[in-house]
């Protein structure tokens, strides 16, 4: 499962940031800010319509993430609570 799968106040356990590509910044990044092997992650709220972007919420922080972003973030299995 992916962060873009989960629905408004669900949470899930980081598993692992994907590269898309060879050196992705953008993986890179989410690394950077939090998106860490065990940290915890909720999505607060989505766009009404589209669901595009995501506000996630990592430790006390709340980013805005656009579905593809949120779609390199791997959770691991089983992990996924409302």
């Amino acid at each position: 499962m992916v962060l873009s799968d989960l629905r408004r106040h669900d949470s899930g356990i980081v598993d692992a940031v994907e590269d898309a590509a060879p050196n992705d910044a953008i993986a890179r990044r989410l690394r950077e800010l939090g998106f860490v092997p065990g940290e915890s992650v909720t999505v607060v709220a989505e766009a009404p319509l589209g669901r595009d972007p995501l506000l996630v919420q990592v430790g006390f922080t709340r980013f805005a993430l656009r579905r593809a972003e949120a779609a390199r973030v791997r959770l691991r299995d089983g992990e996924a609570r409302a």
